[in-house]
Order: C-alpha cells, then sequence, then structure tokens
C-alpha cells in the first residue's frame, strides 16, 4: 500500500498543496508551528474519518481574513483532502470535503460514501506520536478508543457492531432517565427489548476485543522482550466490565442502580485493559522510560497485525517521534519499517540522518509551503 500524492485545500494553515511521495521514507521536516504535522493529520483522515488530535471539523478549515469577510456574508469556507492511494491490483482516489457547519462528505473513486464508516479499510495507516503515552498513563477511555479504532479499521462487522452497541447505549441512558421521573406501563418491556440488543451487540465488540488484545499480546511480548534486551516481560491484560456469556446477567442486577443514576453500569464502555512489566502495573509503578518502550512495542505490534489481517503493509506516520527515543530504540524502529511506506516529521533533519534510515524524499514545510527536495 502506497499514497501517491496528496492534494489539500484550505486545510489547517495550507490555502493550497499538490505533491508527490516516494515509495519509501518521506521526511517531512521544518521549524515549529509550520505545518509538518498538518499533512501526516490529512492522511489519517483520509484513512480514519477523524483527527488523530480529536479536532473538531471546523477547526480543521483554515482561518484568516477573507474566511472572516466571507463568513460575514454567509459564504463559509470548506475544507478539501484528496488522496491518490496505490495497492497491489488498483489505486483509489480518497476525497474528503470539510464543512463547517455541516457532516463531512467522503467519496472512492467518484463515488460518494452513504457511512462514514465505509472508508475505513481502503487506507491502512499507523501513526506514531509522542502522545502515544497517554495510552499507557491516562484512563481507561483513552485505552478504549485506541482499540476501538485500531480493529475497527481492520473489521467492519466489529465496528457496526460498535456504532450498533452506542446507539442502543445512548437509547438506554434515555429512557432509564426518563424513568427516573415518570415511569409507564411499557418503560419496563422497552428496557428488557434494548437490553437484548445492548447484549447482542456488547458481546459481539467483547469477543472481538478480547481475539485482537490476545494477538497483541503475543506480539507485545517478543517486541517489548527485544527492546528490552530481555530484562522485562511486558504483558496487556484485557479487563471487560462484564463477560460476554454473563453480560445479560449483569444487566439485571444493575438495573436498580442503573435507574437510580440514570446511567448503564454494565458493557464494554466501561471496558479497560492493563499493562504489566515483570507482573507489576506500569501506571503505577513504571518509570518513563518503561512506559515510552511500553508504547512503542504497542505500536510496532500493530504493524505486524495489520499486515497479518489485512494481507497489505501499512503506511507509517511518525510525528516527531526520533525526539523522544533513544538510540537503541529508534534503531529498533528503523528496523521495523523495512519496505513500508513511511512519513516522518522532525524540527531538523541532521538527527534523521545521523542515524541508519534510508531517507528516499525530502520536503521542507515553512509557513505552510512545501518544497520537495531530491
Amino acid at each position: 500500500m502506497q499514497i501517491e500524492s496528496i492534494e489539500l485545500k484550505d486545510f489547517r494553515n495550507y490555502e493550497y498543496l499538490k505533491t508527490d511521495f516516494y515509495e519509501g521514507v518521506n521526511l517531512i521536516y521544518g521549524d515549529n508551528a509550520q505545518g509538518k504535522t498538518n499533512i501526516l493529520e490529512a492522511i489519517y483522515i483520509a484513512a480514519t474519518t477523524r483527527s488523530h488530535r480529536g479536532a473538531r471539523d471546523e477547526e480543521l478549515i483554515r482561518v484568516d481574513d477573507l474566511c472572516d469577510e466571507q463568513a460575514v456574508f454567509g459564504n463559509e469556507k470548506d475544507a478539501h483532502i484528496k488522496l491518490f492511494v496505490k495497492k497491489e491490483y488498483s489505486t483509489d482516489r480518497i476525497d474528503i470535503h470539510l464543512k463547517k457547519n455541516r457532516p463531512k462528505g467522503f467519496a472512492v473513486n467518484g463515488v460518494p460514501l452513504k457511512r462514514l464508516s465505509d472508508i475505513f479499510g481502503i487506507l491502512q495507516v499507523i501513526f506514531f506520536c509522542p502522545e502515544d503515552l497517554d495510552i499507557i498513563r491516562r484512563g481507561p477511555g483513552v485505552r478504549r478508543h485506541f482499540l476501538d479504532m485500531d480493529i475497527s479499521r481492520m473489521n467492519g462487522i466489529y465496528l457496526k457492531s460498535l456504532i450498533d452497541y452506542n446507539k442502543i447505549l445512548d437509547s438506554r441512558n434515555k429512557l432509564l432517565k426518563s424513568m427516573a421521573f415518570k415511569r409507564k406501563d411499557s418503560d419496563g418491556d422497552t428496557l428488557d427489548i434494548l437490553d437484548l440488543q445492548l447484549v447482542k451487540y456488547g458481546s459481539e465488540v467483547i469477543d472481538t476485543r478480547r481475539d485482537y488484545t490476545d494477538k497483541l499480546k503475543e506480539k507485545i511480548k517478543e517486541i517489548h522482550g527485544s527492546l528490552s534486551g530481555g530484562k522485562e516481560r511486558l504483558e496487556i491484560i484485557y479487563e471487560p466490565s462484564a463477560e460476554s456469556a454473563y453480560f445479560e446477567e449483569e444487566l439485571k442486577k444493575s438495573r436498580q442502580k442503573d435507574l437510580r443514576s440514570g446511567q448503564t453500569a454494565a458493557g464494554p464502555h466501561r471496558d479497560d485493559f492493563t499493562f504489566l512489566i515483570n507482573g507489576k502495573d506500569i501506571r503505577k509503578f513504571g518509570s518513563q522510560g518503561q512506559k515510552r518502550t511500553a508504547a512503542l512495542s504497542l505500536k510496532l505490534a500493530e504493524i505486524d497485525i495489520t499486515a497479518s489481517v489485512t494481507g497489505e503493509a501499512p503506511v507509517l506516520l511518525l510525528d516527531d517521534v526520533f525526539s523522544e527515543l533513544d538510540r537503541s530504540r529508534q534503531e529498533y524502529l528503523i528496523g521495523c519499517i523495512g519496505d513500508l511506506q513511511t512519513f516522518i516529521t522532525c524540527t531538523g533533519n541532521d538527527d534523521i540522518l545521523k542515524t541508519r534510515i534510508k531517507v528516499d524524499g525530502m520536503f521542507n514545510v515553512s509557513n505552510g509551503k512545501v518544497t520537495k527536495e531530491t
């Protein structure tokens, strides 16, 4: 899988950008706040429909004096992203239309997609950034989001089950809140129906998450062992709020509590997974270096699993990652790149060139302008 070219219009700080990329390592360098990460962000949006920073669509649209003037007269500017993705037997064109006050639009090869979820799987990317540490050190919501995004881009059935589960969960919570004020005779029957649907989709989510974390467990143990020189054993433990076989029973047990709180206490929306190094919880007892190495192991495991599940090598997006790693970890990461198309951002190219990585093309970014170098 290879990104042949990108075209941006009014995206972030780019008024207009069109450039081709190289098959191997593409080095994007320049000072801070010039637009390097914005290029990687646009690629990630084309692959997953959303920003890795969690930005809203309106925040992705370029703002300038002209845009402010247009907004006064009701002619607001939109943003556009276009990518050409080359695969083994075909080339796909992905078009994204970002709008300020309306849902974004997606099209593949000129055909509009009815659901944003249909974009998943067309372009497989693995994104590395310093914020990956948040997966290790922050709360369960961050880890669930990582897990859901990782599985969804490879498994459309999981994505549909997750979407359906969240819809039913939202309906159930609204019903619980309304029942706290005034109960109708039919509310109990409606709640029973919602519970059956929640169990159906939730069990599919739980089982898929367990299967995927089992795959991660094997890969991560091997990778982390190499990174630590065999001194540390990294484990990932899936901690479901309720096992799929007992999910329905847990819902019944917590119903009275749910009615009092207006929230659903049991289900995959409460899941978590824990990282252990030599049997100890890394969040509580791990050093900063151990957390960084665990995050790197996790992301490297993604590469192997993506290739084995989809049959295609993913595109790697490395956003200022090398500055966060010592030389030995830099070398290990470089060894994992192999023949994968890779995009690397950095503030200067000297540190990258000191490593043994082979750079195929260089791009200097300055104030939203990109200069391609040989």
